[in-house]
């Protein structure tokens, strides 16, 4: 194409922006609606509040319409709206999480509100600080208001966000929980968005009018995982029944247990989680320049239950997404965890007398523990022993319709919980890699705000990962701290079972199980009397039988080659079918 036609359609393009509506020279502020009543941020000046984010529709007219020469769509905004990054603000269990904490502890009310807008209502509580005022997640959910206010909220972590995230101190204690800085000293139009490309004058002009800010290419910061631990770095103050902060716990530290692994030399979060497209990819969908190293915005993690959920309370939650997005959302989560998380091996098989002797090895693929962040995950091994006509003579770690797993002590009393094991000789012996908290009086819970401390973390460790030298934020806690199996890259389990009374040979059945927000996690909300906590129990209960998901499988017959597969995407609820069919 000429230099002179190129030209010719890029003033187009120019044009087409400013009658869309596009090119203004600032964001024009929000009103309310005629009759709309007051609350929280509307009594603050709209032309003071919000002048420092854009709502990702600013951005998504040049950013989505980016295909891959085989076809794949790898919008922008269309793979940002379906992750969680994107309705952060939005999560039901997340404000259902929020109300109990206020519950509990209602003297500090206000700050655990402000506390918790941080990372998922960012732009609203930044530019609440900004103002003087606390960050509030009530007044914003649920989501479908129209104030500047909600509707920076609503937008979870958008794309001002992230890309405005300046140098300034990241990586640093000061940068976690939220610690971020944007520059506010620039009027709007001159402020940076940094990027991993270059851009030219001529785009530069159009972002400048159309979203008010100057893109500047910056890969250290915005391909850094610096950048990423600021929100995923959380350490929690516990409170006292005056509010008073008692002890501080490492919520999630997925940053830290990265830096404490061999991935920390090489591989950065983005690499796993923004995967890039091989082609050469332009950023923009009109007179874009191809560019090596394009990221899809996809941030592929591991709530493939809450995508599927958002979709389906979709009314009550404001998802405008449409529902084949969200739904290819869940399955490419759920690809990334079935090839991605984790191998499953049995390492050795044989019969003595009367008993069955495996050796099962799990082996961590993830550049963190396994799971790693929000302390309600959890991954499990499923373990089943047959006799050549199909009987169940033995059988660990069945997942029930309800979402708990049957013989864990945790999900049948909630002041309990399975330990690590080393080796499993009954059937209500579960080995379940978990995060466990304790209170002040070292009972279990799952508040927050009451936790000093693990008295559990057998979480898969990542490879390179030294247990010794561990800091206290990521250090193992409880059993296997002295399990000398359970080292960097994961673990090995033996089983010691019966089979008097089975015919030979014997099959050995094993798979891993990965849940995102566990049962007893859910069930310690219903006693809470809210409407969060209310609705989140329902749409948990109602969805149970597709809260967890199998990754991994092994088999093996005695006397016989052993096999090994991925998970194939077999939904929980058939899992759970043949499980109680096979035991009976």
């Amino acid at each position: 194409m000429g230099s002179k036609s190129r030209t010719i359609r890029f003033a187009l393009f120019l044009l087409a922006l400013a009658i869309a509506g596009f090119l203004v020279p600032a964001a024009r502020p929000q009103q309310a609606a005629p009759g709309k009543k007051t609350r929280g941020h509307d009594l603050v000046s709209s032309a003071k509040f919000g002048p420092h984010f854009e709502t990702s529709d600013r951005c998504v007219a040049c950013h989505n319409g980016i295909s891959t020469p085989t076809g794949e769509d790898v919008s922008i905004g269309v793979n940002w709206r379906t992750s969680m990054m994107a309705n952060s603000g939005r999560d039901p269990y997340w404000i259902s999480g929020v109300r109990r904490e206020t519950i509990d502890h209602p003297v500090a009310a206000a700050a655990i509100q402000d506390e918790c807008t941080i990372c998922h209502m960012p732009m609203m509580r930044y530019e609440s600080k900004l103002v003087g005022r606390d960050g509030e997640a009530f007044a914003h959910f649920p989501p479908g208001h129209h104030t500047r206010a909600d509707r920076l909220a609503e937008d979870g972590v958008s794309c001002s966000l992230c890309h405005q995230i300046t140098s300034e101190g990241l990586g640093t204690r000061a940068s976690f929980v939220g610690g971020f800085k944007i520059d506010t000293t620039q009027p709007p139009g001159e402020r940076h968005e940094y990027g991993p490309f270059g851009v030219d004058k001529g785009r530069t002009t159009v972002m400048r009018s159309s979203a008010t800010f100057q893109p500047i290419e910056n890969k250290k910061v915005i391909r850094s995982s610096d950048l990423c631990a600021t929100c995923h770095t959380l350490l929690t103050k516990a409170l006292d029944a005056q509010g008073r902060a008692i002890g501080e716990l490492p919520e999630q530290v997925p940053y830290q247990e990265w830096l404490h692994s061999s991935y920390n030399n090489g591989t950065s979060c983005q690499d796993c989680h923004m995967p890039k497209v091989p082609e050469d990819m332009p950023i923009t969908s009109v007179m874009g320049e191809p560019h090596a190293g394009f990221s899809r915005h996809t941030f592929v993690g591991g709530n493939f239950f809450m995508q599927r959920l958002l979709n389906r309370y979709r009314l009550d939650l404001a998802i405008s997404t449409p529902p084949g997005d969200l739904d290819s959302a869940a399955v490419r989560t759920i690809a990334h965890l079935q090839s991605e998380a984790a191998r499953i091996s049995i390492k050795s098989l044989e019969i003595r007398g009367s008993r069955l002797e495996a050796e099962v090895s799990i082996e961590n693929l993830a550049g963190h523990k396994l799971p790693t962040a929000y302390p309600s995950r959890r991954v499990w091994l499923h373990l089943t022993v047959r006799d050549r006509f199909g009987k169940v003579l033995f059988e660990s770690g069945a997942l029930r319709p309800d979402g708990s797993i049957d013989g864990n002590d945790n999900d049948q009393d909630p002041a309990r919980f399975e330990p690590h094991y080393t080796e499993i000789t009954r059937p209500d012996q579960v080995e379940i890699y978990e995060a466990i908290m304790a209170d002040p009086g070292n009972k279990v819970t799952t508040g927050l705000l009451t936790a000093l401390r693990f008295i559990k973390d057998n979480r898969l460790l990542p490879n390179g990962f030294d247990k010794p030298t561990a800091e206290p934020d990521v250090a193992v806690h409880g059993e296997a701290e002295a399990d000398p199996d359970f080292v960097a890259g994961g673990d090995t389990v033996r089983y010691s079972v019966t089979v008097a009374g089975g015919d030979a040979p014997f099959q050995v059945e094993v798979e891993l199980w990965y849940q995102p927000i566990g049962y007893r996690w859910a069930m310690n909300l219903k006693p809470y009397d809210a409407e969060e906590p209310r609705r989140f129990v329902s749409y948990y209960e109602a969805m149970a039988r597709g809260s967890a998901l199998m990754l991994v499988r092994a088999t093996a017959v005695t006397g016989h080659q052993e096999s090994a597969a991925a998970g194939v995407g077999i939904p929980a609820p058939h899992a759970a079918a043949f499980g109680a069919s096979a035991r009976k």
